[in-house]
């Protein structure tokens, strides 16, 4: 049975910190920052604010987007929400006023919005509209132990988005995806709020760059697509120079993916679906098929198509 994306929601915090604002605390310059990683400004939000907090506020502008009244299940993906149980998304279905529908977590860094969405389109058959939300406050994971490590304190931002997936016939149809796990290298990226993040950030951006065309290219062949066909990458925001590798390997033209990261940074699971939102706010009739992708720790890599419904037919 088919499952469809209806829309999507954001939030980012108003505190906006500049390469300026870290430069001299890690010892480079802004036009360092902005070489090594594409990102200008990044958002953190205050210390009072939780992942919770982020969550709804990222729901409540999905829900109000696309006038979404019922939720039939909530699936909430964070890497940096606090240790220990329950996790986030009990509270978020609690202040969204759906106390007694069912909520999941899925502590997982980068990809977890990218598994939710594909979660979510192998169970609306059962729970009709899943909501599914990114949300991260990484500022939280920079603050713990040691000094700051250039490599990590420029690249992460605070953040949160979201979409509706549901059974209903909605704006575009899932019409495929991938999901790929890979433990040899989860050492390489990994966080415990014991200890600093540790980041390979060579290894990282080399397998990241080799696994996310694979598996773009996986899913579009599937479905006979081919890659300049797609109107829009809406992809994990993870490095700037990144992505424009990832697009050059695909033979795509940069313009193809939408990029927020110099204004945002690296917001983990929060970022494919604030691009994904900003995205359709700049697009109002946006063109189809469109590709997800995302990378993060575990390693933990996929992709998802999704077409035009009226043009699918």
């Amino acid at each position: 049975m088919p499952a469809y994306i209806h829309g999507f929601g954001a939030h980012l915090p108003a505190r906006i910190v500049t390469n300026t604002d870290i430069a001299d605390r890690i010892g480079k310059t802004a036009d360092w920052i902005e070489k090594a990683c594409g990102i200008r400004e990044r958002r953190w939000t205050e210390p009072e604010i939780s992942v919770a907090d982020l969550a709804v506020a990222a729901a409540q502008n999905c829900i109000e987007n696309i006038g979404q009244q019922e939720i039939g299940l909530i699936i909430v993906a964070s890497g940096s929400a606090p240790g220990g149980f329950p996790g986030p998304a009990t509270e978020v279905a609690l202040k969204l006023g759906c106390a007694a529908v069912p909520a999941i977590d899925l502590p997982m860094a980068s990809a977890g919005s990218l598994f939710g969405m594909v979660m979510a389109s192998q169970m609306c058959q059962q729970y009709r509209d899943i909501l599914v939300i990114g949300a991260e406050k990484m500022s939280s994971v920079l603050q713990v132990g040691g000094a700051p490590d250039p490599n990590t304190e420029i690249l992460f931002g605070d953040g949160a988005g979201a979409v509706l997936i549901s059974s209903r016939p909605g704006r575009w149809r899932i019409l495929d995806s991938a999901l790929h796990s890979d433990a040899i290298f989860r050492d390489r990226l990994s966080f415990d709020w014991h200890s600093p993040l540790k980041m390979d950030g060579l290894t990282v951006i080399l397998q990241a760059s080799r696994k996310l065309p694979a598996v773009i290219e996986e899913v579009l062949t599937r479905q006979n697509i081919v890659t300049t066909d797609v109107a829009a990458f809406l992809m994990h925001q993870a490095n700037q120079n990144l992505l424009i590798r990832v697009a050059k390997t695909l033979g795509v033209g940069e313009d193809r993916f939408y990029l927020n990261i110099a204004k945002y940074g690296n917001t983990s699971s929060a970022s494919m679906l604030i691009a994904a939102a900003e995205w359709a706010e700049s697009n109002p009739h946006p063109s189809s098929p469109i590709v997800f992708a995302a990378f993060g720790a575990g390693f933990h890599w996929g992709a998802l198509v999704a077409g035009d419904d009226t043009a699918l037919g």
